[in-house]
């Protein structure tokens, strides 16, 4: 069977990108089939049909295969990865092409001088320049990142070095620092990502990477409480929107389904600082008395220098967008060749239309703003970002601190958390690529939560167990995989719009914070030294969790059912005068269906 011909009410002002290229737009096609989720395993295949073959192929000057008018041959083009073009896609029908054209344009899209429906490009073409965008870019935000988690995390390792005595803190002080932190980190998020949206990601980010290190750098010099708390209050406002702009950042250059995994990786520094981080911790601890100052007064001088090379470097390492590269440190040719830009920019445009529907520095107003707030069908998600991160933080945050009491030196307590470390990052990459392969996301997600469950058990049945074996039962809880790559990517998806997916990304992370906030207070002081009223109420808390996933799995296929029983009921006459006369956009439109 042949792939149905689009009709006239493709002409869609925000074509769901989720959606098959392919997707019969009205019920008198070919094939009668309602919108449905390109992940969805019920999705009725067809045959494409015979590519069509362009000659005169020649080698470019950046090695890749392309014809004089920017064909290529078919004979190869489309992959089992979907790398590569094809002749059917959105922009295929000539209307529609007029049509996001005319958008581009009024909007002023930086990269609108490269669309071309008619632009083919080959498989290799597309994977070769897709490795040089993971270098070019995704390794310099992973760089990034460790450069925010350096700073999150090396106050856990100071604790181990007396720190809390030396300024006259104890733990319930310490919390509230955090708290502090967490708080300010949080409010800074939404804020962040809509200065982020107006002056552009390469100019915020560097900005606050080279701020946070000078303030994460003095806190060498603290002597008092009120000192700790100041610090902990300007560095959540200057880390706060890092890592929502730097998700918005990457949609620039990746297409939706290749996010999730680069956001695993990108995760992965998590662990990767951790083990670092310890490593260097062991080391530089050891310093105390050097120049009359305690050990963790060298780790957070040190280690704010580290960042703020790596902050300096991000103002000439960030480029604006694909065809935005050229400057006097990347060169006067710039990274992408002409060909490679064009190849970037439709494969992304092809895979979502609407990611060309904003300027990369173009600022979302207050109305958009309260329009992308109303947008209720995506609280469910923010719920669980609320939650899900609870039950691991506190126990990670004082692992090391755990490990002291037990009688542990400095030195091992650091090395000690090690172990988990790694496996945390290789459950991570596990559970994404699990995720993409079963094309599900909730039913996946949960499994973090199943994970720890048992080890939870453990630790609030066995109050009393053996020092090895209460560090094995923490490892192995600590080991867990980490979905967060997969609800980020998720909230992207069903986010459906730029101006979306640019507030939604901090609101789910205001919500992630508000979490964090909770989780800080859940161990106190006077739960020393083994937390086993905390860990009841986190026990209670992985429950809750499991249970919320598999109910938003059921409140998005209930939502689907009806926007799908409400397109139905429209004749195609009324599906076309919907399509091309509506006033509904992103998740809005009946044409629509979340992911799951």
């Amino acid at each position: 069977m042949l792939r149905p011909r689009r009709c006239k009410l493709c002409l869609r002002r925000s074509y769901p990108a989720h959606l098959p290229s392919w997707f019969p737009a009205c019920r008198n096609a070919a094939v009668n089939m309602t919108p449905t989720n390109h992940d969805s395993k019920d999705t009725k295949e067809v045959a494409s049909p015979s590519p069509k073959i362009f000659a005169d192929e020649k080698k470019t000057d950046t090695g890749l295969s392309s014809s004089d008018s920017g064909s290529v041959s078919q004979e190869s083009l489309v992959d089992t990865d979907g790398y590569g073009s094809t002749n059917d896609h959105i922009f295929s029908d000539p209307a529609v092409a007029d049509h996001w054209r005319t958008t581009y344009e009024n909007v002023n899209y930086e990269n609108r001088h490269r669309f071309d429906p008619s632009f083919t490009w080959s498989a290799e073409e597309e994977r070769k320049l897709v490795k040089k965008i993971d270098r070019r870019i995704m390794l310099w935000a992973w760089i990034m990142f460790c450069g925010l988690d350096l700073h999150r995390r090396n106050i856990n390792r100071a604790i181990t070095d007396r720190m809390l005595e030396e300024i006259g803190m104890d733990t319930n002080d310490f919390n509230y620092g955090q708290t502090l932190f967490l708080a300010s980190f949080l409010v800074a998020e939404l804020p962040s990502g809509l200065i982020s949206k107006r002056v552009g990601a390469d100019r915020w980010i560097p900005f606050l990477i080279c701020s946070w290190s000078i303030v994460a750098g003095s806190q060498a010099f603290l002597k008092t409480k009120a000192g700790f708390y100041v610090i902990k209050v300007l560095l959540g406002f200057l880390m706060g929107g890092f890592i929502p702009d730097i998700v918005l950042w990457l949609t620039y250059f990746f297409k939706s389904n290749e996010l999730p995994t680069r956001l695993a990786w990108f995760w992965t520094a998590l662990s990767t600082v951790n083990i670092v981080g310890s490593l260097l911790a062991a080391g530089i601890l050891k310093m105390r008395g050097i120049g009359g100052w305690s050990g963790w007064q060298w780790l957070f001088l040190l280690e704010g220098i580290v960042t703020l090379l790596i902050g300096t470097f991000s103002w000439v390492l960030m480029p604006p967008g694909p065809c935005q590269t050229r400057n006097w440190f990347r060169g006067k040719d710039g990274w992408f060749s002409d060909r490679e830009e064009s190849i970037i920019v439709n494969r992304l445009l092809r895979d979502d239309p609407s990611k060309g529907d904003m300027n990369n520095r173009q600022g979302v107003g207050l109305v958009l703003l309260w329009k992308t707030i109303k947008d209720w069908e995506m609280w469910p998600l923010y719920l669980i970002g609320l939650t899900t991160y609870i039950p691991p933080s506190p126990l990670n945050t004082y692992m090391s601190f755990i490990l002291r009491q037990m009688g542990f030196g400095v030195f091992e307590a650091n090395l000690m958390a090690i172990p988990a470390q790694f496996m945390f990052a290789v459950n991570l990459l596990i559970i994404t690529w699990v995720s993409k392969r079963f094309k599900e996301r909730s039913i996946v997600s949960s499994i973090s939560n199943i994970w720890m469950f048992p080890f939870f058990v453990a630790l609030v049945a066995y109050p009393n167990a053996s020092p090895w074996a209460r560090y094995g039962i923490m490892t192995g809880l600590l080991s867990y995989p980490y979905c967060h790559a997969i609800l980020v990517g998720w909230n992207a998806r069903n986010s459906n719009a730029v101006r979306t997916r640019a507030v939604s990304a901090a609101l789910y992370n205001m919500f992630v914070q508000s979490g964090n906030i909770l989780a800080s207070n859940i161990y106190r002081d006077e739960d020393r030294p083994f937390y086993v009223r905390g860990n009841r109420i986190l026990l209670g808390i992985v429950c809750y969790n499991i249970v919320q996933f598999y109910f938003v799995k059921a409140f998005y296929i209930w939502r689907n059912k009806l926007r799908d029983a409400k397109w139905n009921e429209l004749t195609p006459e009324q599906q076309e005068d919907y399509t091309l006369n509506s006033e509904d956009e992103g998740l809005k439109r009946l044409d629509f269906r979340f992911a799951h």
